[in-house]
């Protein structure tokens, strides 16, 4: 079972950054990128390029939340780690606060976190002894660590009492709280965020997303949420996207989406935008790939 993966990015937060002038956080323009999957043909197994995603275009304003709702293979985690420079694109460009993700990584990772669905941790270690070591990587002192980690793992109602506890001893939602904190270690400039909640019970849910309030009022953080969550996309973002096979279909406010699609809820709107519920999941293309 996948547990939520943090890409540490080291590097001190800019204020500079967090004024209104200058670039937006996030600009990408006809992003495009493909896998090649392997399919089953008269006997032979056969590679066929799948477009991951296909022409995406759109801005984040600083400061921003924007949600992205889609299924399984609508490309959410390929834009994630496309944006985290983990992936090149094959045409298209992509730019944080100014910087271009492909030319210019290290400059873009020293601006983002990413919290994504996929294991990452050392899983006979505690999660504070994780979190210790993901905040050396990243550059903090000792002293900042004894503060701050207790801290963090209290704001996503991490038990106090389960910290000595092995990594893989916890449930798949504690894992996630422990991944969420390490994404939120260095209030990042740029959250990169991919499923954050999924598998959380109702509470430590509703934890989460008042931590990302926090995180996003507090150090004027902007987000773009990845989410299977209708209710969290309309709770905590400006405006809310539809990704279908790889394409863009809207970005625009929540009421306004509901407008376009005349629809009262997200979830119609998804289905009328789609012809598709978030239970009647798609194949995962993102994930049956050859590199």
């Amino acid at each position: 079972m996948a547990n939520l993966e943090v890409v540490p990015m080291v590097g001190a937060r800019s204020t500079a950054l967090t004024q209104s002038t200058g670039p937006p956080a996030v600009e990408v323009r006809d992003l495009r990128k493909e896998f090649r999957r392997r399919d089953r043909k008269a006997g032979r197994f056969a590679r066929r390029r799948v477009p991951a995603l296909d022409g995406v275009s759109f801005t984040i304003a600083r400061g921003e939340c924007v949600a992205v709702l889609g299924q399984n293979g609508s490309g959410k985690s390929t834009l994630v780690r496309l944006l985290s420079t983990l992936l090149l694109a094959d045409g298209g460009t992509a730019a944080v606060f100014g910087y271009d993700v492909f030319a210019e990584p290290k400059r873009v990772q020293r601006l983002i976190a990413r919290v994504s669905v996929e294991a990452s941790f050392f899983k006979k270690m505690s999660s504070a002894e994780n979190l210790g070591y993901a905040a050396r990587f990243y550059g903090m002192t000792s002293g900042e660590t004894r503060e701050k980690i207790p801290e963090i793992l209290e704001r996503v109602g991490f038990p106090p009492e389960r910290r000595g506890e092995p990594m893989e001893h916890l449930s798949r939602g504690m894992q996630q709280k422990v991944a969420l904190a390490r994404g939120l270690l260095t209030s990042p400039v740029l959250l990169l965020l991919d499923e954050p909640t999924t598998g959380l019970d109702p509470r430590s849910k509703l934890e989460v997303q008042e931590f990302i309030r926090e995180v996003r009022q507090v150090h004027d953080a902007t987000i773009l949420l990845c989410t299977h969550d209708l209710g969290e996309a309309e709770a905590l973002a400006e405006r809310v996207g539809i990704l279908h096979r790889g394409q863009l279909l809207a970005l625009e406010p929540a009421r306004d989406l509901m407008a376009r699609y005349g629809s009262s809820t997200l979830e119609e709107a998804f289905f009328a935008a789609t012809g598709r519920t978030f239970e009647d999941e798609a194949d995962d293309d993102e994930r049956e790939v050859f590199a």
